[in-house]
């Protein structure tokens, strides 16, 4: 059984954001080939070209802990129909300088929840356009746009609704085999 390093990122800063029970359910639900590790992007200050010369100590570790994976799981809410503004600050941080891509060849996949009805989609699609510019390969199906409601997951990642465990269950599957699929044809120094 080959076991794979899977960073996650939480597009929300909030402690007590309804896509970090979305992550800590991804997270139970996980196959155990998985090794699931959460990559916090909370310290890294506002991206600027003037830090390519010198990356300050955070985001130094935030690219370094991007390369220690094989993988990344992005869970994210929607913020104006759009991807949160910290998240977009820690993908630029990631993907810079130029010729230093951390997300060059990296399976990825696209997750999140939201109170209303479409969940995250139009986020997703922003998310998934700047991950298609880093060269990032990306799980496009199944698409996964939970509706969040009171209750569907436990504060310590149980979800409560059967068949809501089910996909998600499904699609941690179909993302372990999506990232064993990429990664046995752009190895992670590709």
């Amino acid at each position: 059984m080959t076991t794979h390093k899977v960073g996650y990122l939480i597009g929300s800063l909030a402690k007590e954001s309804i896509n970090r029970k979305l992550a800590k359910a991804l997270v139970r639900l996980a196959p155990p080939e998985f090794e699931m590790s959460e990559i916090s992007f909370k310290d890294l200050p506002l991206y600027s070209y003037d830090y390519d010369a010198d990356y300050p100590p955070a985001g130094k570790a935030f690219k370094a802990a991007i390369a220690a994976v094989d993988a990344v799981l992005f869970v994210t809410p929607e913020y104006n129909r759009s991807i949160p503004g910290g998240l977009k600050n820690a993908i630029d941080w990631a993907s810079r300088p130029y010729g230093t891509n951390s997300f060059r060849s990296k399976p990825s996949a696209v997750i999140g929840t939201s109170p209303g009805a479409i969940g995250t989609a139009v986020a997703q699609q922003n998310l998934r356009s700047v991950l298609g510019f880093c060269n990032s390969p990306q799980m496009n199906a199944p698409e996964a746009y939970i509706q969040f409601k009171p209750g569907l997951i436990t504060d310590d990642g149980e979800v409560t609704n059967d068949s809501t465990a089910d996909f998600l269950r499904t699609f941690m599957q179909d993302f372990r085999v999506f990232v064993a699929r990429v990664l046995s044809v752009l190895p992670k120094d590709a």
